[in-house]
């Protein structure tokens, strides 16, 4: 009989009896299956109590679940609402751990039973938490269950960490990497495999970023999965960053690399963040423990290009644009320049100018410009002259660092030979003389302090000191640097990378004229220069081409012009091979002519406009309606055939038009006569009246070629016109002309 029955009473059986079921993990429900039976069969036990049948409900819909936190267990948020709510009588749990394994929830859940009266019932007894002894004894073992559950994790993870530190625990390893017979680590026998992740780590080496990685594999797929179930799919640069970031494909076994921390979000739940530490804070690193893909060395030389290129954190790294500067150019205020490209040629602009913090200082200037005057002094710095000068400097720097090495070794020597003495003393001291012991072993410990202070400003001081190259090879470098820089192999980004190995910044800075700019340079050596040079390029065609293009344009088309230009070896101002359209503005800045546009029989349009009578545009709407046949020369005028039948049809066509003027005359004007616009402005009125005028018979006019009014002014007749513009009687047409 379970003691406390005197408890149950009435009011708790009119309400539900609630059977709480959990276990921690999955295995434990598939493998534990008494541990779930007994739980099931609480219902039995809540019966026997005297609940009905009806008012008895399971929630099982924890198990596999751990009780550690209860942002994830459905179950119990649900049985924590229907106490709320005052529906349970009774909470059944086969011990109270099943509950909750935090003492926050099984607070919170024992203070909402104590106010709503419910119950709370394990194989050890019926608490009522109206009773402080109850209340008392159900804390404690809740503090019981949570310090158990702390010494299990103890266990569990010191006897991890300690196989981890031996090299011995297993962790599933990454795509390349499988486990052989005797548990030790080795290269995934599949070939395909191997190769796949070796050509990860050698497409990083050739393109420098993650994505070029991804770009290099688009066509191929990479495996996935383990050894034994293995699945292929496409690279992706989320997993391009996890394999390069990966110590194992270095031939290190590491464990403790993240960090699961627990976080209170907005709405009080709690969630398990996991986060990657540094690797000054992982537990266990031990190097050369199975063969890698890439050597350590190899390795930290990634992590640390890969954090070069990390955007977020300022990093510029070299991108495939033309501009050579990009990423270490300055503005004189103090701002990065940013890259900006129109119409194919690229501008280093200030930032400030995008924030609309401008300052008269903030620079604007074309990118072929600034690249070429760096790159002019980048050739500057590594003539054979400055070469020379180099190598002498590298000789008296190679004699500085030896005698600062040396300096460090001597203090090592002496730290090692203290520490040596006072370990000597320590030991030849008798243990039973404490009071002299303990000095000696605090001169000791002293002394080994030292010691490692000693050697690690030696390490220091050669870690900082990159090795100097042979005079020789240096020479033999800088002496292929021209000609590897103009290579066509060598890509923009190339171009970049080889100047960064020189250069450390460049600043753009006003040099007073407006027409030249001041660029500063800063070399990776610490000396800097000043370069001034002209703002803007003016861009010209090669004499020799021009001389050709005379030679060859009035006889042939701009196809012909183009091709026999680029055949000559010939490009345009700006480097590129000539096309129809840049042969045909050639031929116009240098005024050079095209092919006659008309042939034997053949009429320009305003060469038939003016033999039939008609206007230009008439012509042109004939050959638009295809009226008139029409080709159009080299210098894309329209060329009509006209033979003597083509003539007669627009004759007989002009006449038929009510559209055309009958009083067409093919005369040419006279040296007497005036347009409409020449006589209103020697009237200095407005045209409108002009043609009143010669409505009315004022005036009289001839239609000329073209239909074009023509006035002969005679002195009477400009006499009789400047009358009645005294006297008044012309309208608003009469004001003067703005003319």
């Amino acid at each position: 009989m379970m003691g406390g029955e005197q408890k149950i009473t009435a009011s708790h059986l009119d309400r539900t009896a609630v059977i709480y079921l959990r276990q921690s993990t999955l295995i434990q429900v598939r493998e534990h299956g008494e541990s779930t039976a007994r739980q099931y069969g609480l219902a039995g036990e809540a019966a026997r109590l005297g609940w009905a049948a009806a008012r008895i409900e399971v929630i099982d819909c924890d198990l596999g679940l751990s009780g550690r936190t209860a942002t994830h267990r459905e179950g119990f948020r649900e049985l924590l609402g229907r106490v709320c709510a005052g529906e349970a009588g009774a909470i059944f749990g086969l011990e109270i751990s099943r509950l909750a394994r935090s003492s926050a929830d099984l607070s919170r859940l024992l203070e909402v039973a104590r106010l709503t009266d419910t119950l709370v019932i394990d194989a050890d007894g019926i608490y009522d938490l109206a009773d402080i002894n109850d209340r008392l004894l159900l804390g404690l073992k809740g503090q019981m269950s949570e310090a158990e559950l702390h010494l299990l994790h103890s266990r569990l993870d010191g006897a991890r960490l300690a196989a981890a530190e031996r090299g011995e625990l297993r962790l599933p390893l990454p795509a390349g990497y499988a486990y052989d017979a005797a548990g030790q680590v080795v290269k995934d026998p599949d070939e395909e495999v191997a190769a796949a992740v070796a050509d990860v780590f050698a497409a990083f080496t050739a393109s420098g970023s993650a994505f070029g990685v991804v770009a290099a594999f688009a066509a191929r797929r990479f495996p996935g999965g383990r050894a034994g179930e293995r699945s292929w799919g496409r690279l992706t640069y989320s997993r391009v960053l996890g394999l390069l970031h990966n110590p194992v494909y270095a031939g290190a076994y590491v464990f403790g690399r993240h960090r699961t921390r627990q976080q209170v979000d907005a709405g009080g739940g709690v969630h398990a963040r996991t986060r990657a530490v540094a690797r000054g804070q992982w537990h266990v690193l031990i190097r050369d423990h199975h063969e890698g893909y890439i050597t350590w060395d190899d390795y930290l030389a990634i992590e640390a290009k890969m954090a070069a290129s990390q955007t977020s954190g300022g990093a510029r790294p070299p991108r495939e644009g033309s501009a050579l500067c990009q990423g270490i150019i300055y503005c004189a205020c103090g701002r990065h320049m940013g890259v900006h490209y129109h119409e194919g040629r690229a501008y280093y602009t200030c930032r400030a100018r995008s924030d609309r913090q401008a300052t008269p200082d903030c620079q604007h200037a074309s990118a072929a410009t600034v690249d070429d005057a760096v790159t002019k002094a980048l050739f500057t710095a590594i003539a054979p002259e400055e070469l020379t000068l180099a190598i002498a400097a590298a000789g008296e720097v190679t004699i500085r660092r030896q005698r600062v090495t040396r300096a460090a070794e001597l203090a090592v020597e002496r730290a090692r030979y203290q520490a040596d003495r006072a370990e000597r003393a320590f030991l030849a001291c008798e243990p039973e003389n404490r009071l002299v012991a303990r000095t000696l072993e605090t001169r000791w410990e002293a002394g080994l302090c030292e010691l490692a202070d000693a050697e690690a400003a030696l390490a220091d001081q050669l870690a900082v000191q990159a090795p100097l190259p042979e005079p020789g090879q240096l020479a033999e470098t800088a002496a292929q640097l021209p000609g590897l820089w103009h290579a066509p192999t060598t890509s923009d980004k190339d171009r970049k990378r080889l100047l960064r190995a020189l250069l450390g910044d460049t600043t753009l800075m006003p040099a007073g004229d407006p027409a030249k700019l001041r660029i500063g340079l800063r070399w990776k050596t610490g000396a800097t220069e000043e370069l001034l040079t002209e703002r803007y390029r003016y861009f010209r065609t090669s004499p020799a081409a021009v001389d050709l293009a005379r030679q060859l344009g009035p006889s042939v088309n701009n196809t012909d012009l183009a091709a026999a230009l680029n055949t000559a070896g010939h490009r345009t101002a700006h480097g590129r091979p000539f096309d129809p359209d840049s042969a045909g503005n050639l031929r116009q800045y240098y005024k050079i002519s095209y092919p006659p546009a008309t042939r034997d029989g053949e009429l320009t349009i305003p060469q038939a406009a003016a033999r039939i009578g008609v206007s230009v545009q008439t012509i042109k709407y004939w050959i638009g309606r295809g009226y008139l046949t029409a080709r159009q020369g080299p210098s894309r005028q329209w060329a009509i055939p006209f033979p003597p039948d083509v003539e007669a049809a627009c004759r007989e066509r002009a006449a038929r038009s009510i559209h055309q003027h009958k009083d067409i005359t093919r005369q040419p004007p006279t040296d007497d006569e005036c347009s409409i616009t020449e006589t209103a402005g020697r009237l200095g009125i407005n045209p409108p009246r002009i043609y009143t005028w010669i409505k009315d018979g004022t005036l009289t006019a001839r239609r000329g070629p073209g239909a074009r009014l023509w006035i002969t002014l005679t002195p009477e007749t400009e006499a009789e016109c400047r009358k009645q513009i005294e006297a008044g009687t012309a309208t608003r047409s009469l004001k003067p002309s703005n003319a």
